[in-house]
Parts: structure tokens; sequence; C-alpha cells
């Protein structure tokens, strides 16, 4: 089932063809729309296919209005719920992400942990007492990076210059003005000092910017698909990004990441010296641009499961539901 959250060809579509990726059964088509109304609407979507289908399980990935949705409409179902990404957490309540992967857990009968850190979080709240199982896994996107590494193929118009490649998209920095303003700030000067940054533009990112009357004195390019941005991964010296996934996608490929947050779910990044949390200070982020461009990160296979994660929950599954 596809809820459509991620709706443009750029960012959804596109994933389909270039993966093979079977085409879902359902595709609900809902985006827009503030948070309760899409959470909402999928909700009474997602329960009709659930009525139909009488699935023996609904497994959700994530932390996404479509993965809090499912998780919420299969528990009033009497459905059980496996979580795939269980036990991440930012400890910071105002992101919409945290509140949805909290319910998540709490909805959930299997808990399937991406890392050491997720299992201890549910352990401290309380997820060894309860009556679910709780499995490290590892990163099923460990598994993908993997696979399609081989298959990585340049954007349109990408040659040999060595560059820092920058993700931006997270609401806490597009809807709040001095933020955006000062990572503007930040990847302008990056661009301008330090090296060459080439930044996908997220469609909200963009709209966010022109609103507030900003201007990106940087390689802007539209939102790439899976392939283009393990390209990108693969080829840039510096790594700077709000997304969760980037992070790990940077330490991947062995690139040194600037987080533009202030905290992150991916703290074993952070504690190995991977990844470094940056926040939203133009100074600071221009200063570690510098410093970290073109250094090497050791990656540790073993850290986020090397690249078995999805067989290890197909197994989980194939037995409990015997």
């Amino acid at each position: 089932m596809h809820t459509g959250q991620h709706f443009d060809d750029n960012m959804s579509s596109i994933f389909f063809d270039q993966l093979a990726i079977p085409r879902p059964a359902y595709s609900l088509g809902i985006n827009g729309g503030n948070h309760g109304e899409m959470t909402g609407r999928m909700l009474a979507e997602i329960e009709q296919v659930i009525l139909k289908e009488q699935p023996a399980l609904v497994l959700v990935y994530g932390d996404t209005n479509s993965t809090l949705a499912g998780a919420l409409a299969a528990a009033k179902l009497h459905v059980p719920v496996a979580h795939v990404e269980a036990g991440l957490r930012s400890f910071n309540m105002r992101m919409p992400e945290e509140i949805n992967r909290i319910l998540t857990n709490q909805l959930s009968e299997w808990l399937f942990c991406p890392t050491a850190a997720a299992i201890a979080n549910l352990k401290k709240e309380g997820f060894a007492e309860k009556h679910v199982t709780l499995c490290l896994v590892g990163d099923v996107m460990q598994d993908a990076a993997l696979l399609f590494a081989p298959f990585a193929c340049a954007p349109d118009g990408m040659g040999g210059e060595v560059f820092a490649l920058a993700t931006l998209h997270r609401a806490e920095n597009t809807d709040d003005p001095r933020r955006l303003a000062a990572l503007v700030q930040a990847l302008n000067r990056v661009h301008d000092e330090v090296a060459p940054v080439v930044l996908p533009l997220h469609p909200r990112t963009r709209r966010a910017i022109e609103r507030n009357g900003l201007a990106l004195q940087v390689n802007t390019i539209d939102p790439v698909g899976y392939l283009q941005m393990l390209w990108l991964l693969q080829h840039c010296g510096l790594v700077m990004t709000d997304s969760g996934g980037v992070q790990k996608e940077a330490f991947f490929h062995g690139k040194a990441c600037l987080t533009l947050r202030d905290e992150t779910e991916w703290v074993e990044l952070v504690d190995m010296g991977a990844n470094q949390l940056v926040g939203a200070d133009a100074e600071r982020i221009t200063e570690q641009a510098n410093a970290w461009f073109e250094t090497s990160i050791n990656c540790d296979p073993g850290l986020y499961g090397g690249g078995q994660a999805a067989e290890r929950i197909a197994d989980q599954l194939a037995h409990l539901t015997r």
C-alpha cells in the first residue's frame, strides 16, 4: 500500500522504476494538508483496505504520518503491527517524526530495531516487560545501499568537480524563518569559501525559501532518484543534511557528515566521530565544513547489520506468524 504522502515523481514513482519495486496493490493518493488532516485521511483509507484484505499483520516503516496511520488503523482493528526502525529517539517532541515513532512503538507487537541504542531506548521505556518482541536486526537502508551501489549513475550535468552534498527539508528548519535564513547563509558561504555545494532541492524547501525572500547561491538541482543520490554520495567530499536517512548513507559511503539539526536519532554516528551536530549556526557550519571537507570516515559495516536486516526481519516474521 502506497499512501501517496510522497507524491512528486522525483520523490516517489522514480523509486519504483529504478529499483524494480512491484507497483502497490493500493495507491491512496493522499498528500498535502496539515498533519492531522493528512493522518486522518490515511487512517480512514487504510482501515478500509485492512477490512477488505484481512491481513495477518501490518508492517510499517520509519516515522512518517503514513507509519502512524497504518499502525493506528491496524491496532484499532486488532491486527498485529510490526514496526521496522523501532526505538529511535531524538528526544525532541516538537518533531512530528518523534511523535509518530513513539506512538507507533506503543501500538506494535514486533519492534525491529536498527541499532543497539534503539534497543536500549525501548528497554528504558519499559518495553522489555511488555508482551512484545524486541529484535536487533540492523538497518534496511544499508541493505539497499549495498545492493544498489554498483548501479549508481550521475545526475544530468554532473561532472568531475569535487563538491559538498547538501539536503534540507525538515519542518524544524524550513518552517522557522530564522533557522532557514541561517542555513541558506551557511550553504552559500560553504559554496563560496570551501567547495561547490550541490543541493537537490525539496519542493517544500524551495517554496519556503521563496516565501521568505531568500536567495540560494549554490548549485540547486531537482530532487533525484535513488541511483543518482547514491552517485552523489559516492563522489562528494562532505555531506550536510537534516535528513536522518542521509546521515546514515553518508556513513555507508565513508563520508563525513554535518547534521543541520540540534539533535539526531543516530547517536552512534556522533559518538564515533562520523557525524557532527552543527544546528543552524552559519559560522560553525562553515568552519566545520572547511575542517572536514574530503575527510574519510572508516565505515564499520557491522554497525547497521551488514546488509542483512531485511532477511532477518523476514525470518522473524515467518517464524512468529506460523
